[in-house]
């Protein structure tokens, strides 16, 4: 396999970094894989780890540790850190991040100030942390994940509770990805034909599924490296098609159905009944009221510990 880009960065050697590492292994995606963590052991090891991966795949990816100065060669970086912190929040889970990482992403845009290439941040609360990312570095090319990976699970659920395999099912979850994300239930087709959708069935799995990963296995981390490799590949031209990634559209942040041309992005505003819409609108609300309130607050200096989610 001939790889698309020379290189893609990942920083975060933990849960979700590890997983993308592995997924951008497997997939052959890049010639380089460069890995910072808060150590440059623990990158070094996770480097070594997919070494071992690369070889017994015979994949043309070469991983290898470096300094956060040395992504900015790389045509994407992935942010996949996360701030030592106890997450003891029972309701609006990802919001319980905002403090304790936003000094973490801040230091990176600081770092990437200015860099070209695409931005895929996987960080919670990944909407605000996306955003935060953005204006801080100046770059123009920042994505988050949430809502391609909320898309995903609506698309496998709805299939599971149909009765059909989810890659009959087109259907988007945009806005938050969290609380107030809004599952675009009016225009969902199954075999390009509309179907009424047991919305309560889905939000309520959409709800329960992301902790009972947690429960399971400590954090959800395969589905956000899947969500981040099927994004990189739009965003570096590899097809064209149509995600949901949170990117800047009508003054705001938050999950948006992004078409990519031979890597070039256009967020557009999809189609709502009346419903959805004030769902969207009390999504962006949210959003833009928790962005301003953690900009309000002074930033504790950045902790000296970071994993991935």
């Amino acid at each position: 396999m001939t790889p698309l880009v020379p290189s893609v960065g990942v920083f975060g050697a933990g849960a979700v970094g590890q997983a993308v590492g592995g997924a951008l292994v497997a997939a052959g995606l890049c010639g380089r894989l460069l890995v910072t963590s808060r150590t440059i052991e623990q990158a070094q090891a996770l480097a070594d780890d997919l070494d071992d991966m690369r070889t017994a795949l015979g994949s043309p990816v070469l991983p290898g540790a470096a300094e956060a100065e040395d992504l900015r060669a790389c045509a994407a970086v992935v942010i996949a850190v996360r701030a030592q912190f106890a997450n003891t929040r029972s309701t609006d889970v990802r919001m319980g991040g905002i403090q304790a990482n936003a000094p973490v992403v801040r230091d990176l845009a600081e770092q990437l100030s200015g860099y070209p290439g695409t931005v895929l941040v996987v960080t919670n609360p990944v909407d605000l942390m996306t955003r935060w990312f953005a204006e801080e570095s100046g770059c123009s090319r920042v994505f988050g994940i949430g809502s391609s990976l909320d898309s995903a699970r609506y698309r496998l659920t709805l299939g599971r509770l149909l009765g059909v395999p989810a890659d009959a099912v087109s259907g988007r979850v945009i806005g938050e990805h969290g609380d107030t994300s809004v599952v675009c239930a009016s225009s969902t087709l199954v075999n390009d034909q509309s179907v009424p959708v047991p919305l309560q069935q889905v939000r309520d799995e959409l709800d329960r599924r992301p902790g009972r990963i947690n429960i399971g296995i400590g954090r959800t981390r395969c589905g956000p490296a899947g969500a981040v490799l099927s994004a990189l590949r739009l965003a570096l031209g590899a097809e064209d098609g149509t995600t949901e990634l949170c990117a800047p559209h009508a003054g705001d942040w938050c999950g948006i159905p992004v078409r990519f041309t031979g890597g070039d992005p256009l967020p557009f505003s999809p189609p709502l009944d009346s419903v959805e819409d004030r769902q969207l609108e009390a999504s962006r609300t949210k959003l833009r009221a928790a962005y301003q309130a953690a900009r309000g607050v002074p930033l504790q200096p950045s902790p000296s510990g970071r994993k991935s989610p």
